[in-house]
């Protein structure tokens, strides 16, 4: 019996293993210090969207009976559906041939009889039955600095499926300056190399998506930039088909249509001044008459006394505290319209980073930023050897400028600067940083390799010493017999 295409199983490609959530954190860990809550929501929502794909039922093929009925094997009989012939009269040889055909058509089993109900494939029986699961797309929140965007890249490279950042900065409503919304699915087809089922199961993330807020006070304006481009987001966030213009194609402003209820949105932003939008909420307050039971002392001192030690420290986890409490009224009040929060149900919020972690961003990560720097100066054949006070130093700062783990790479360039213009085409072999070369400034120390004219004449130099110090041993020997006698 054949087998038609619409009964053919899934290809292999879409039937290997997935990974589970466990080993989605697990690899997140050698790339990503932290963040250990944002990372299990992440991979768990990762791995149940991927999950989702291969359960819901995929579309079939339309079946074409004309061309793939069994009745077309006996179409080449000379006598089928025909009673003449070669002179118009029925004739024993034509009965014969008639009952043969007959015999044959009571062995095979068109398609379009209905199969006995032993014989009838369980799985497409049910496809109808089956539950379509619905994706559910992540919303990031956290300051800056804080890894929303690495975990997001490292995601994409573990699972090997087109992922495209955009700035929502740069989108404008339809008609105006600036890219359109449809341009984000361009980028993705454009990095799944125009393949377009490749770019329906891939990830899009939204990177700044706070920045289009509805701004305030715009009741006579138009807000092309804000409020015009969380709408024309709305449906591709759901699922719709989009004709995207592909420039991989030969004819310019040919598009191809792409599907986007398969496609991951991550959206992710700083959201700053949302902490103070919660608090309002929840009525905590810090001075006056009335202040809450919940109120920590500490983050109270924190607060109200400058000269508190580890400000920042405390400031940073009340920080964290608000935004752990955020809810889709906050984002409401905050600038989001109600159709586009409801089309992001998983909240992600991101804590801010500490002393500690940011030590652990140095040194511990698989391309940590201290293996870049004494990677980029071996190419030199030059070490590069940091203290520990340094690195604590370094941390030290980056908190207080609170630009999270972006701050580290730009105080390693600024105190290496001068070794790093030093060192190439030096006799330099090693460059030491203490805690004096981040606190003070000051330039780091240099160990040159020992030039062999140099070494040579310095050891000329001590054994001419030694043969003076020996010669004036031997005086003073000589001087002092006559003494002794």
């Amino acid at each position: 019996m054949k087998v038609h295409e619409d009964q053919q199983p899934i290809p292999a490609a879409r039937e290997e293993a997935l990974k589970s959530p466990k080993e989605l954190k697990a690899y997140l860990d050698k790339y990503v210090v932290g963040q250990e809550r944002a990372k299990i929501v992440l991979a768990t929502s990762v791995y149940y969207h991927y999950k989702r794909i291969r359960h819901n039922p995929i579309s079939q093929k339309p079946i074409n009976t004309a061309t793939e009925s069994p009745l077309n094997e006996l179409s080449g009989s000379p006598y089928m559906f025909s009673t003449r012939g070669s002179k118009g009269s029925i004739t024993d040889e034509n009965l014969l041939e008639l009952a043969k055909d007959a015999g044959k058509m009571s062995m095979l089993r068109p398609r379009g009889f209905t199969k006995p109900p032993e014989e009838t494939d369980p799985e497409i029986k049910t496809d109808k039955d089956k539950v379509v699961i619905d994706k559910s797309n992540i919303l990031m929140l956290g300051p800056t600095g804080s890894g929303k965007t690495l975990l997001a890249q490292t995601l994409a490279r573990i699972l090997d499926v087109p992922f495209a950042i955009c700035d929502c900065t740069t989108l404008t409503s339809a008609g105006y300056v600036g890219e359109d919304v449809e341009s984000v699915i361009g980028k993705l087809l454009q990095n799944a190399n125009g393949d377009v089922e490749k770019c329906q199961q891939g990830i899009v993330f939204l990177d700044e998506v706070d920045k289009i807020a509805r701004a305030p006070n715009t009741q006579h304006l138009k807000d092309i930039g804000g409020e015009g481009v969380q709408q024309g987001l709305l449906k591709m966030l759901e699922g719709t088909v989009l004709n995207v213009a592909d420039k991989g194609k030969k004819i310019k402003g040919e598009t191809v249509a792409v599907d986007t209820t398969n496609i991951l949105f991550i959206a992710a932003g700083a959201f700053n001044g949302l902490d103070k939008v919660v608090q309002q909420r929840k009525n905590v307050k810090y001075l006056g008459f009335g202040t809450p039971v919940t109120a920590v002392p500490e983050e109270k001192s924190s607060i109200l006394y400058d000269n508190q030690e580890n400000k920042e420290e405390f400031d940073n986890k009340a920080h964290d505290e608000l935004i752990q409490r955020a809810e889709d009224c906050d984002l409401i009040e905050f600038g989001l319209i109600p159709e586009f929060v409801g089309r992001m149900p998983k909240l992600c919020s991101f804590h801010s980073l500490d002393e500690d972690i940011l030590i652990r961003i140095l040194t511990e990560p698989k391309n940590a930023l201290i293996k870049q720097f004494k990677q980029s100066f071996k190419l030199d054949n030059c070490e590069l050897t940091m203290s520990d006070a340094a690195l604590k130093a370094i941390a030290q700062n980056a908190m207080k400028k609170k630009m999270g783990a972006r701050s580290l790479r730009a105080q390693m360039e600024r105190h290496l600067l001068s070794a790093m213009y030093e060192v190439p085409g030096s006799d330099i072999i090693q460059v030491i940083v203490d805690e004096d070369v981040i606190r003070d400034n000051v330039p780091p120390t240099f160990v040159r390799a020992l030039d062999p004219k140099h070494l040579e004449y310095d050891t000329d130099k001590s054994e001419s010493t030694m043969v003076d110090v020996q010669e004036t041993d031997i005086d003073d020997i000589l001087d002092s017999n006559p003494k002794v006698h």
